[in-house]
């Protein structure tokens, strides 16, 4: 009698024991599931913020094309209200940064500090981005060669000019946050705001240009936030203005100037709407190069925007 009870209990104990492990593997099936759930829902916003963005960034081309009450000279952003979403964009121009091909040393330099980077870091950063575009010979050979070859996988720095903007990812010292800045808010600025493959260098333009930016050819901070907020109440329109505010800077306010750019990145941050109307909490960013040409132009190209290339990250 004995032996059966034992027998008995010893088989209680062992489904128990099975009921415990297959409830343990439902919920852990259960919680994969409404992570991949989840993890799915989140790609599909994403995939739908992607073509948001770039309808916003057709968009807005149309409007500069159109003129009148859809564009007015020195607009420098947009926001849509679209049913499926919203999307906030920039419009920067290439002559409102530094060239990447000609800033000097020194204007490298202040621009790195003006983000934030300390003074020894700045200083090698600075003299990373010249040994890149500078050619190497017998005499003066690349100074982070040995550097960029330890890397995984290593590679050789171009030693020639800059071809696109986001080169400067690999160049030493310079990481993620320093290039790309703050991108949903703009609060702070990154390499890419202020420096440009596309850029010619020369004169800044006093309407669009980041105070950083502005720092970097020797305006002092107090007066390029002056002016920020200036151009933000009324945009300088009257070259009378300019020059009152030129006179004012002493030399170093012939950098600045005016113009109608023909080069601009479009930078469109887009939010879906979701089923219940709010917003969702992904932003996604998306970027074009577009290139203005105008009727008669020497490339006889058709006039109006034509897009250079898409940035998958804004």
């Amino acid at each position: 009698m004995a032996t059966n009870t034992t027998r008995q209990g010893s088989a209680l104990l062992t489904v128990l024991w099975l009921t415990a492990a297959l409830a343990a593997i439902g919920v852990a099936v259960a919680h994969n599931v409404r992570g991949e759930t989840e993890r799915a829902a989140t790609n599909v916003e994403d995939v739908k913020a992607v073509f948001l963005a770039r309808a916003a960034i057709d968009r807005a081309l149309l409007y500069r094309q159109w003129g009148g009450d859809y564009f007015k000279p020195f607009t420098i952003a947009y926001d849509f209200d679209f049913p499926s979403g919203q999307v906030h964009i920039d419009m920067i121009p290439e002559s409102a940064r530094l060239s990447l091909n000609s800033a000097t040393p020194q204007e490298l330099l202040r621009l790195l500090i003006a983000l934030g980077e300390p003074e020894d870091r700045a200083t090698e950063t600075a003299t990373a981005i010249i040994d890149w575009r500078t050619p190497v010979t017998r005499e003066r050979p690349g100074l982070f060669d040995g550097y960029y070859l330890s890397r995984v996988p290593s590679f050789l720095p171009g030693h020639t000019s800059f071809r696109e903007n986001e080169e400067m990812l690999l160049v030493r010292g310079i990481t993620s946050d320093l290039y790309y800045g703050t991108s949903l808010d703009g609060s702070r600025a990154g390499l890419r705001d202020c420096l440009s493959a596309s850029s010619m260098g020369g004169m800044l333009d006093v309407n669009f240009s980041r105070p950083e930016a502005m720092v970097a050819i020797g305006i002092p901070q107090t007066d390029a936030q002056a002016i920020v907020i200036r151009r933000n109440a009324r945009p300088f329109v009257d070259y009378r203005d300019l020059a009152a505010m030129q006179q004012a800077l002493g030399p170093v306010g012939g950098r600045l100037g005016m113009s109608m750019p023909s080069m601009l990145t479009f930078r469109a941050t887009a939010r879906v709407r979701l089923p219940d109307g709010k917003l969702s909490d992904l932003r996604r960013t998306v970027g074009a190069l577009v290139k203005y040409f105008a009727a008669g132009n020497a490339l006889r190209k058709q006039p109006g925007p034509q897009i250079v290339r898409w940035f998958d990250r804004g």
